[in-house]
Order: C-alpha cells, then structure tokens, then sequence
C-alpha cells in the first residue's frame, strides 16, 4: 500500500480489495487501543508493509515484531506525546508520512507548561520533585504544608483524581505493549516515570531506612535496606524493599505497574497505618480482591498538626 493513499477511505478501499489482510490486520489491534488510534496504526501497518518484504500475513517472524514495534511508537508519539531517540524519531516519522490524523491531542510548548505549573504551584508542590528523599521517617514537604487542614482526603477526591490515573492507565498500557509486555526486566521505574510525565504529572519517592519502619510485613526481620513508597498527586502507587535506595525504587515501581495489568485502575479511599495509626488514605488499585493489608504509609499528605506532633 504504497504512493499517495491515505485516509480511513482509502484503506478500506485497499482492503476490499485484499480481503484476505482483512482478519488478520484486525488481529493486531491491542485491547486499550480507541478506534481513532487502532485506525492510524492500522493505515501505518498496511502502509508499511511493502518496507518489510518478509512479513506473511498470520506467520510471526521478527520483521513483524519490528512492524508492529515502530507502529506502537509512532502511535505513542502521535497520541500520547511520547519521545524517543532522534534516530527511531526520524524512522518514524517517515514511515508515518502521508497518515493524516484528525483531530490529534494539542502540546503545549515548554513556556506554556512552566507558566501553568506556576499559576498551580500552591497545589502540586507535592509532586515537584522527580524523586524527593526524606532525611527521617514521615517526614514531608506535603506534612509541613498541610499543617492545620482536615486530616484524610476529601470524600470527593477520588472522583477528583480518578480521570487523571484512567489517562495514565492507557499511557501505561501502550507503553507495555511496546516494550513487549510486562515483565522481570523492564527498567519499571523509568517506564512508570515517562507515563506519569507523558500525563503532565510527576512522582514523588519517598525513602526510609528498613530499620526506621515499624509493622513490616512477616519474614521482613533484617534491618539493613531501605523502603520505598511512590505516590502521584498524593496517590499512594506501590511500596518496594531493596538492599539501597536504587533497588527498594525499582521494586516499588514494579508492584505500581502491576496495578495497571488489570482492566482498570481505581482510586479508592482506604484504610492503612501510618506511625502506628490508622488514617484514610488515597490509593490506587486494580479489580483483584486482597487478602492481606496494605504496607504502613511512609508519607500521609493529609494530616493536621495534632497527628503531626503525635498528641492526641
């Protein structure tokens, strides 16, 4: 399907016409993908196709795999604002050439960006810093801003945050499936990362020494390590364990993307202990039921003074 075709008409033309591609390009289509997106990177695969002379239609092979991979990417960039090296930006792009897409998601530039999170600075403080360390246990830039507010989250906060994470939800999951799937070893911090950023978000990591942490979970007696916690927008994400700092990140990353394997992420509500308390906490989860508690909180943007300062 090569020259000047383009256009949803056109590869429906181009397919009555090749009937027999009809089933299998429909086969490639990934479950998250709206028909907007599974449209473009339909025309992206046929078109293309002739640039792989060993791709059959229904036989895996690793020029499909390498197809399928840059038709991923070039949708991501597309649709999600997602970058990548200037050499794959380059192969992209023309091999994208002549796809119109109507109706595409808008950026905005860098001076737009930097002029709106300075007009919400008040608000997403929280998440400033790409990765924000903590010199002792519970301490925290949201704790000391959020002195003398109601302790816990609004009730409507969920609702609030929820069509964020949905948002984040497809970001991850395309993500995934260009990286070949969920997996031991992906870096998952930087996948979880470049998804959140791709959203116009960031996310804050918090560490505590292993030794500083009451109430682990059974089989947790060492005492040397540290403990991770990964939040977005006060979302509480996923906890990790590792020998250092790097490690309990990478560990916590991965239990966050697990959540994202299901059908849908949900923001909820729930209770969990923090310095020995129990306090509501916003949480994100998937539809799988669980049989055992949550990990202590390391942070808790929501309390007052008095939790603060432990008086009653």
């Amino acid at each position: 399907m090569a020259g000047e075709r383009s256009g949803e008409d056109l590869v429906s033309e181009y397919l009555d016409q090749n009937p027999q591609l009809v089933q299998w390009v429909d086969s490639l289509r990934v479950y998250c993908e709206s028909n907007k997106q599974w449209t473009a990177r339909r025309e992206f695969i046929l078109r293309n196709m002739e640039a792989f002379p060993n791709v059959e239609p229904g036989v895996p092979s690793s020029s499909l795999d390498r197809l399928l991979s840059l038709s991923m990417v070039w949708a991501n960039h597309v649709f999600l604002g997602c970058s990548y090296p200037q050499e794959v930006m380059d192969k992209i792009k023309d091999m994208g050439e002549g796809i119109v897409v109507q109706d595409v998601p808008t950026r905005k530039t860098s001076s737009e960006i930097a002029m709106a999170k300075r007009k919400q600075r008040s608000a997403a403080e929280a998440d400033a810093d790409h990765c924000t360390k903590r010199g002792r246990y519970g301490s925290s830039e949201q704790e000391s801003r959020s002195a003398g507010q109601k302790s816990g989250p609004l009730p409507q906060a969920p609702a609030e945050h929820q069509p964020f994470f949905n948002r984040l939800y497809k970001a991850v999951a395309w993500k995934l499936v260009s990286a070949g799937g969920f997996g031991p070893n992906l870096d998952h911090f930087e996948i979880l990362r470049s998804c959140v950023e791709s959203c116009k978000q960031t996310l804050t990591c918090v560490f505590v020494p292993l030794k500083d942490i009451a109430g682990l979970p059974a089989g947790r007696t060492q005492k040397e390590g540290h403990v991770c916690e990964i939040r977005c927008q006060t979302v509480y994400m996923g906890t990790g364990y590792g020998r250092d700092e790097s490690a309990a990140k990478a560990m916590a990353s991965k239990e966050a993307l697990k959540v994202f394997q299901g059908r849908k992420v949900m923001v909820k509500i729930c209770r969990r202990r923090y310095k020995g308390r129990d306090v509501e906490d916003l949480m994100l989860l998937d539809e799988q039921p669980r049989s055992q508690g949550f990990p202590p909180a390391l942070s808790y943007p929501f309390q007052d003074e008095q939790l603060e300062d432990g008086s009653s």
